[in-house]
């Protein structure tokens, strides 16, 4: 027997049955029924025996590297991955992001890694825990019947940029993320640019799942006005409200985080891949976070999403662009000036037509300014959208010209008769025209004129 062979528990357990075998004391079928083997591999073992001894037990393949084995420099390549760029990262998700490599893709399973991790005593991030029993709601059946929306503040960029806040919705059914997007901090600006994201690729979903925050709901401690309590609202609802009511969304409120918890456990999943994803790409502004966000929606959903029991989707046509621009546009509440002007945060601005005239509005007359998505302030008048031309300081309050100014009866009807010089609405009080009696009456105190 060589020095360098060494015989497994297994391999030492067969030399007592295949000595016994060699000298006569067992037959070869007994020792098959012995060893778990079959005759012909008995009597292949006795062979090997008779010629090399003990060490013909060992098996031939010792020492030997396998071919399909894992090359070194690519154990060490993921090595350096775990614990440089993509740390933190899961098994399965560096096995994706190996795979997606254009310049050097690498084709190897989740387990694998998981292996050459705890080989090299690397202590795995993400552990399978068992699942507590809890009683979950069911799925929709269709996309498009529930999409539940939040916003999720956290080190996106890590050390790289400023903390952001991301604003995201999903579909209960599919586990589909419908949009997506980065602010400095949450408000109605993000939840917006989501909707509008879910509107132009989706269409109109049927419910929206979201938390109490006051950009969605007005505080119940809210005491309307009285043009409101007139008009019979008691209880008006926010921008954000206000959006999803004209668009035919019923919107629901959560009570606690675990009543949305498709959401809340899609914020888990994206702080760790999208954190990662973005590092590997050197994103470290708000601008390049946000335009790499679409790409991601689409590589994440392929990944993740499920079929849903009803193939058919349940969303609505969206509203024309013009029409969804006026909707998802904030609403400003504003009262015309004599000069038909109106003041927006400091500025004065007119209406102007589609002809490029300024629109002519009556004093007081309510307008609504609107601040659009891209930034842009348009005004709605009587159901018509105007664009809005700034009014300089040294401007004179009001420059209608005679085509601008607002109508009269004499536009209306025609030239207006003058009254002629002896009619009575040119003849003093005091001196009533001839043919005209004075009377005086007194009604209750009062001393009052009348003319016959």
């Amino acid at each position: 027997m060589r020095d360098d062979t060494y015989l497994s528990t297994k391999e030492s357990r067969r030399v007592y049955v295949m000595e016994q075998v060699t000298v006569g004391n067992l037959a070869a079928p007994q020792a098959a029924v012995l060893l778990g083997l079959s005759v012909r591999h008995v009597k292949r073992l006795k062979g090997a025996m008779k010629q090399h001894g003990v060490a013909g037990l060992a098996h031939k393949n010792r020492g030997r590297k396998p071919t399909n084995a894992i090359p070194d420099n690519i154990r060490q390549h993921i090595l350096d991955l775990a614990t440089g760029r993509c740390k933190g990262a899961s098994c399965q998700h560096l096995s994706e992001l190996l795979t997606s490599d254009e310049q050097n893709p690498i084709k190897i399973s989740a387990k694998t890694i998981a292996r050459i991790l705890k080989a090299a005593n690397i202590s795995l991030v993400h552990t399978h825990k068992s699942a507590r029993r809890r009683r979950s709601r069911e799925r929709m059946p269709q996309e498009g019947l529930l999409v539940q929306i939040d916003a999720s503040p956290f080190a996106w960029l890590e050390n790289r940029g400023p903390a952001l806040t991301l604003h995201g919705a999903i579909d209960d059914a599919t586990s589909k993320v419908l949009g997506l997007h980065f602010r400095l901090q949450e408000d109605a600006y993000g939840y917006r640019q989501v909707l509008h994201q879910l509107l132009h690729k989706h269409g109109v979903p049927h419910s929206v799942y979201s938390d109490r925050h006051t950009i969605f709901f007005v505080p119940d401690k809210y005491s309307p006005s009285i043009e409101e309590e007139l008009q019979g609202i008691q209880h008006p609802f926010s921008q954000f409200g206000r959006m999803l009511n004209e668009l035919g969304i019923n919107h629901i409120a959560a009570r606690s985080p675990q009543a949305k918890g498709r959401v809340e456990r899609l914020w888990g999943t994206l702080q760790h891949r999208l954190v990662i994803e973005m590092r590997l790409q050197g994103i470290c502004t708000l601008e390049a976070a946000n335009d790499f966000l679409p790409g991601f929606i689409e590589r994440f959903n392929a990944r993740f999403a499920v079929a849903p029991l009803n193939a058919l989707p349940a969303y609505r046509p969206s509203p024309a662009h013009a029409e969804l621009e006026r909707i998802l546009a904030l609403h400003h509440k504003r009262s015309a000036s004599p000069g038909s002007t109106i003041s927006y945060k400091g500025q004065s601005y007119q209406l102007i037509n589609a002809n490029g005239t300024v629109k002519a509005v009556r004093a007081k007359q309510t307008i609504w300014v609107l601040e659009c998505l891209d930034g842009a302030l348009k005004a709605l008048c009587s159901d018509i959208v105007y664009e809005l031309k700034a009014i300089s300081a040294d401007q004179p309050f009001s420059r209608l010209t005679q085509a601008e100014q607002p109508p009269t009866s004499e536009d209306a009807t025609g030239p207006v008769a003058k009254p002629k010089s002896d009619h009575p609405w040119r003849t003093s009080y005091k001196t009533p025209p001839n043919g005209y009696r004075r009377h005086n009456t007194k009604i209750e105190g009062v001393t009052e004129s009348l003319s016959r």
